[in-house]
């Protein structure tokens, strides 16, 4: 039994490097920047007012001039307009072009209109103020995003500024989502006593369309001659097959040995955790399939998925760091076993603005009722017995 650290290292070493591929900015948030968004001109590109008000000369002001005749208006949107007489202004609304022969706005707050005549109502007045000059947030041909960015709202606001109606992203893995069990019944169906209905696929598919992964879905019985067949047929149409259930050491759990059968290398089964302890993890070097195998209670499924699958396929396409949440424990946590301990809580912030993290422990991995009332899991690493209120952890969020 290997150690978090340790499966989350063999995991990150057997990432694809993925392809790039297009996307429509509209379905690019979520995926990962494969190309550099560089300014096409200055950001911004010309001396823009930022307030809506009135254009002058400031030296007509540091002469003791307090009263300007408004010559006319210049508008965001329309050509550059010029100011003829120094001793008189301009009324300038916000985004427009600052107008030729002038150097500073004063806004609209700081005056009062009347008789076609702008009077200050206040005595401080600096030179540029209220100008947002050319140039100031970027400089024509600069990087202002870097490939390799997980793209947010914010990178598709920019490039739509630059014009960009697809940009370039790494491209995702095809990947299939496998149930495993006699005890599983279609969610249209009505399930016997001894049935449940499928979930971990719906569940763990939800996931994954958050990282914009579109995964399908497949069902495995406890039939040796159908999952190697099935696996077979799976491993030749996915890069990346990620099971949930039949991976223990339950007479039925048939799935290692089947993979291995199928050319399959094991880089690792058990890891020191609860829940989620039996997961498989391996290799196809031959056909480059990574293969995740997760134990078939929901939350042992819904914990790795979010653990290890998102870690590796951020890593794949490019993102070297995956931004990490930490919380406060809200309140003292006994756990004796010597494992990592992901422990589900509910997330609010307090009054400074920290993630505080309060336990719901719930009634063990097969407890799928209690994700719906948690928010993440706090990793508690191994090692100790009694993790005490106040201190920060790392937290996996699934909000």
């Amino acid at each position: 039994m290997i150690t978090v650290e340790e499966a989350n290292a063999i995991i990150l070493a057997q990432t694809m490097r993925l392809e790039t591929d297009w996307a429509p900015i509209a379905t690019a948030v979520g995926r990962i920047l494969a190309e550099d968004l560089v300014a096409d001109r200055d950001f911004p590109p010309f001396d823009r007012v930022s307030m809506d008000g009135i254009a002058i000369r400031h030296a007509s002001f540091a002469a003791g001039q307090f009263h300007f005749p408004i010559e006319g208006v210049a508008a965001a949107g329309a050509p550059q307009v010029s100011l003829n007489d120094a001793t008189a202004c301009l009324e300038v609304m916000t985004g427009a072009m600052l107008p030729l022969h002038t150097d500073t706005v004063i806004r609209y707050e700081d005056l009062t209109i009347a008789d076609g005549e702008a009077r200050l109502t206040v005595t401080d007045v600096k030179a540029g103020q209220n100008i947002h000059r050319q140039g100031l947030d970027r400089l024509k041909g600069e990087v202002i995003v870097p490939a390799g960015r997980l793209i947010s709202a914010a990178e598709i606001g920019l490039a739509a500024t630059l014009g960009k109606s697809m940009l370039r992203v790494r491209r995702l893995p095809k990947v299939a989502v496998v149930v495993n069990g006699n005890e599983l019944v279609g969610i249209g169906e009505e399930p016997l006593p001894y049935q449940i209905r499928q979930s971990n696929n719906y569940a763990l598919r939800a996931l994954m369309s958050r990282w914009g992964v579109q995964a399908d879905m497949e069902y495995l019985p406890d039939n040796e001659d159908i999952i190697a067949l099935q696996l077979r047929r799976m491993l030749d149409q996915y890069e990346v097959v990620v099971l949930c259930g039949g991976v223990s050491k339950g007479k039925f759990d048939f799935l290692p040995a089947s993979l291995e059968k199928l050319g399959v290398s094991r880089l690792f089964h058990r890891v020191a955790q609860r829940p989620g302890q039996p997961f498989w993890f391996g290799i196809h070097p031959d056909l480059n399939r990574v293969i995740f195998a997760f134990p078939g209670n929901p939350v042992s499924a819904f914990m790795n998925t979010i653990r290890y699958f998102q870690p590796w396929l951020y890593a794949s396409s490019g993102l070297n760091t995956l931004p990490a949440l930490h919380a406060v424990l809200a309140e003292e946590v006994n756990f004796k076993p010597d494992l990592t301990y992901f422990m589900q809580v509910k997330v609010h912030s307090d009054t400074d603005g920290r993630l505080i993290a309060t336990p719901l422990q719930g009634k063990g991995s097969g407890d799928l009722a209690n994700l719906t009332d948690a928010d993440a899991f706090l990793e508690l690493p191994r090692g100790k017995e009694v993790y005490q209120a106040g201190e920060v952890f790392r937290l996996w969020g699934y909000r």
